[in-house]
């Protein structure tokens, strides 16, 4: 009998708009008394972040902040963060932001009190049990985009400056104790980060449906987050004040990486070796490489698309998701190539070693190879 899987599921959700409020007692039943708030550049800076610190500082948790976070967080970011923690005399963290202050915000509560570089513990096989988890910090999670799905994740990614290679660390206690998903924190993204980020939760719920492994749970989820999002994405990209929309983006993105469990594939494989050599926005690259993906995985998916694609609203089967995906995309100002973000003169050798290297492989429903793989690079590139 083949159905087997190993399952896991999310944490303590505080859903609505206006929950922000809530964070102290957040913080409190997550066992944290001076936290850390770990977000990125260009969040640090913003009203809503100094919202969020007034409620810490009124409720005795203090104001202390990092914010040394690049867009695609790599392991110096982490070394800063975790000096930060120390200094501070830290007993948690708040990750908040999109993915890439979620992501290090995790990674500092994980490796503040690791003696093993980080990169020992990066997504292989068991290689999670070298970690000493008694000395890992409990984490709240606060996003402010509808993306990642981080907030609800056992794992981040972080590029290695060095090879410039994305790596996926896991953890069980990564994933936070409490997470504060309050819409009203998404308003004031413009509209180009709501398309790239809303298109990541996207592809996140499009792999993870169409990945072979048996996890109906994750299925149904995927099924919902896709719907979510084609009814949703559009409105909260036309206004960024309709909080119905955004209320349910952030349900999407949480239950992209929830579905996930079950499985990425191509899109992301090829995804992260092109964001971490060229830097390029996460979700806007999984979008442009998933029209390619969704042709090259025809023979796997087509019939289980064909299923499900007039629940979604979409006629046409498998065809119509497709042209579905094309017009989508069009529609958010997404650009059909990666030339179009600024990737020049890529080297396809790197890119092809780094896509076949990367987890995500594992849960593609048609078999990557260096055969198969440069093509399709070819097409998004």
């Amino acid at each position: 009998m083949s159905l087997v899987g190993n399952w896991s599921y999310p944490t303590a959700i505080k859903f609505g708009a206006g929950r922000i409020t809530e964070l102290a007692d957040a913080c409190t039943s997550a066992g944290i008394s001076r936290p850390l708030l770990v977000t990125d550049k260009g969040l640090a800076s913003l009203p809503v972040t100094a919202a969020t610190l007034d409620i810490m500082d009124a409720a005795g948790l203090g104001r202390a902040m990092f914010s040394e976070v690049d867009p695609n967080p790599n392991e110096k970011n982490l070394d800063a963060g975790i000096a930060a923690y120390r200094a501070g005399g830290h007993d948690g963290v708040i990750a908040f932001g999109g993915g890439s202050g979620l992501d290090l915000g995790k990674m500092v509560a994980f490796m503040a009190g690791q003696t093993r570089p980080v990169w020992d513990f990066e997504d292989v096989g068991d290689w999670w049990t070298r970690a000493d988890a008694a000395a890992i910090a409990p984490i709240v999670a606060v996003p402010t985009t509808a993306g990642t799905g981080s907030e609800v994740g056992r794992a981040s990614v972080i590029t290695n400056s060095e090879t410039q290679e994305k790596k996926i660390i896991f953890h069980p206690k990564v994933l936070p104790s409490v997470v504060i998903c309050d819409p009203e924190l998404t308003v004031g993204m413009p509209p180009m980060i709501t398309a790239g980020t809303g298109l990541d939760a996207f592809a996140h719920c499009v792999e993870a449906f169409s990945s072979p492994h048996y996890h109906p749970m994750s299925q149904g989820i995927a099924i919902e987050g896709m719907r979510l999002v084609i009814d949703n994405l559009p409105r909260a990209y036309a206004d960024g004040t309709d909080i119905e929309a955004r209320a349910n983006m952030m349900s999407a993105a949480a239950m992209g990486a929830t579905a996930f469990q079950k499985g990425l594939g191509a899109i992301h494989a090829m995804s992260h070796p092109i964001g971490a050599m060229h830097h390029t926005h996460h979700g806007t690259t999984n979008a442009i490489c998933m029209p390619a993906v969704l042709q090259f995985n025809r023979p796997a998916i087509e019939a289980r698309f064909d299923a499900v694609a007039g629940y979604l609203g979409i006629p046409g089967g498998f065809d119509g998701f497709c042209a579905f995906v094309d017009d989508f995309n069009a529609a958010l100002g997404i650009p059909a190539r990666m030339s179009d973000l600024g990737v020049t003169n890529p080297d396809m050798d790197r890119l092809i070693a780094g896509a076949l290297a990367d987890p995500s492989c594992g849960g593609n429903p048609v078999a990557l190879d260096e055969n198969n793989i440069r093509p399709l690079f070819r097409l998004v590139l």
